[in-house]
C-alpha cells in the first residue's frame, strides 16, 4: 500500500462517520513531515473524537498501523494522528477555519475526497 492509498483509507474512515470537506493534500514535495495530509471536520468535540478513532481503528485493522503520535483527543477540538507518512487532521469547523490549514499547505496538490457510491438493494446510496 503507497502513501496515498494509505490516505485514501483514512478518508473513507473519516466517511464512515460522517466527517464534513474531507481533503487530502500531498506534502511530500514541499515539506518532510509526511507525505500526505488528510484534513476534516467534525460537528461537535464527540464526532471529532469518533472520526478520529474510525480512523485509527481502519488503519490498524485494514494497514495493521498504529499512529505514532497522538495529540487533542481528550479536548476534541483538533486531535492529530502522525502515522509518519500521513498525518490525519480532524477539526471542529470554527477550530479548522482559524488554523486554515488548506490555505498554509495551499502550495500542496490538494483533492476533495468525494464518497463512492454503494450499491444497496438495487438502489444507489451515496456514503458508508
Amino acid at each position: 500500500m503507497d502513501s496515498r492509498d494509505f490516505a485514501l483509507l483514512a478518508a473513507e474512515a473519516c466517511d464512515d462517520r460522517k466527517a464534513v470537506d474531507i481533503r487530502l493534500i500531498r506534502v511530500d514535495e514541499i515539506s518532510s513531515l509526511a507525505d500526505w495530509f488528510v484534513i476534516c471536520s467534525g460537528l461537535s468535540d464527540v464526532q471529532v473524537r469518533a472520526i478520529a478513532r474510525s480512523v485509527e481503528d481502519r488503519l490498524e485493522t485494514d494497514a495493521a498501523r498504529l499512529p505514532l503520535r497522538r495529540e487533542g483527543q481528550s479536548e476534541g477540538r483538533w486531535v492529530l494522528l502522525d502515522y509518519g507518512e500521513l498525518i490525519v487532521h480532524v477539526l471542529t469547523p470554527q477550530e479548522r477555519s482559524y488554523y486554515d490549514l488548506e490555505s498554509f499547505w495551499g502550495h500542496g496538490e490538494q483533492e476533495r475526497f468525494v464518497s463512492s457510491p454503494i450499491e444497496v438493494s438495487g438502489a444507489t446510496q451515496v456514503g458508508g
